[in-house]
């Protein structure tokens, strides 16, 4: 499911990310990789704050939507 669809405060894999090759680098840049766990912190109007990392990262909700959990 696309990750706009899941629960926050839920640890979820990632199992791809869509897009066109830009997007997918620009995500794997702030960590996000497939086999990554990730958290939803908060999310507000669509738009996500997801950890990652140990690091809290922002996303709208057309990135977000790219992230397969």
């Amino acid at each position: 499911m696309p990750l706009i669809l899941a629960n926050r405060g839920q640890n979820m894999f990632i199992k791809r990310i869509s897009g066109n090759d830009q997007t997918r680098r620009f995500l794997s840049s702030l960590g996000f990789i497939v086999g990554e766990t990730i958290t939803i912190i908060s999310e507000i109007g669509g738009n996500m704050i997801i950890n990652v990392k140990d690091t809290r990262v922002a996303l709208d909700k057309s990135m977000a939507s790219r992230i397969i959990v």
